[in-house]
């Protein structure tokens, strides 16, 4: 991944997606106008933060990124496995659909989802011309929402999962998402015999490792070419915000993309 500075923001972008062909970025927390604990880049219209500092921050990223911000589709997030495919934003007035995974193939939609220890998908397939973004935090990852939205872009669009680039971004890593029996339960009937290498034991805890699920779900998919980006947002409070690391108590960033 390259980490990009304009304008006071940052955002990261995955080497390999072409920029030829897609606009993209997953930006950190920095260069927004929201106060503490949502300080600064705080996308999350439902954290406690005022509704003007929100529309604010998202006009900065749009601009950065050169999209209108009436291009927007986005939804109300809520740990599922459904996917919606659009063919046009969502008016900024109009309710959220409630969705975890979208897609589109026209090029005036700018995907748009939030983040705060779940894990970011990008997707791009470049020769059926489709980009989505998927949300997968422990509950998404073992209903299997990113192997939904694959199987979605072959009955719909008719992509090949060997041409699909798949972006995994940051999220908190295995190193600090302590999970219960009931989590471990759940992967193990998710994942069967690979639950094992999903699970680590650490001093009598039980960690889940959610980057490689969801590489074991785009493996399965055949999905070939998947960048990681290894960044745990647990570990980098400065950069991102952690539901987990922050007790609840910060804010969302952003993931973006849209076809050239």
């Amino acid at each position: 991944m390259t980490l990009i500075n304009t304008d006071g923001l940052e955002y990261l972008k995955f080497s390999s997606m072409d920029d030829d062909k897609i606009v993209h970025g997953i930006f950190t927390r920095k260069g927004g106008i929201s106060p503490q604990p949502w300080a600064s880049l705080n996308l999350g219209g439902t954290v406690g933060d005022t509704r003007e500092n929100v529309i604010e921050n998202r006009r900065r990223i749009y601009q950065v990124m050169g999209r209108p911000v009436e291009s927007i589709f986005d939804v109300w997030q809520v740990h599922s496995a459904d996917v919606i495919c659009t063919e046009k934003p969502r008016p900024l007035n109009a309710p959220h659909e409630k969705a975890d995974a979208i897609l589109t193939n026209n090029p005036d939609i700018t995907l748009f989802m939030r983040f705060a220890d779940c894990v970011p998908i990008l997707l791009h397939d470049p020769v059926r011309k489709v980009v989505g973004i998927v949300h997968a935090g422990w509950m998404g990852t073992v209903n299997k929402v990113l192997a939904q939205t694959i199987l979605t872009m072959i009955e719909k669009y008719g992509s090949n999962p060997g041409d699909i680039i798949a972006g995994i971004g940051p999220s908190i890593g295995p190193d600090h998402y302590q999970v219960g029996e009931d989590v471990i339960e759940k992967v193990k009937i998710a994942f069967g015999n690979q639950a094992e290498e999903l699970l680590i034991n650490l001093n009598g805890h039980s960690y889940f490792n959610l980057w490689r699920a969801n590489g074991i779900l785009l493996q399965h998919a055949g999905v070939t070419s998947v960048e990681v980006s290894g960044l745990c947002t647990a570990c980098d409070t400065n950069r991102w915000y952690s539901h987990r690391a922050e007790a609840g108590k910060t804010g969302r960033f952003g993931a973006f993309i849209s076809l050239v």
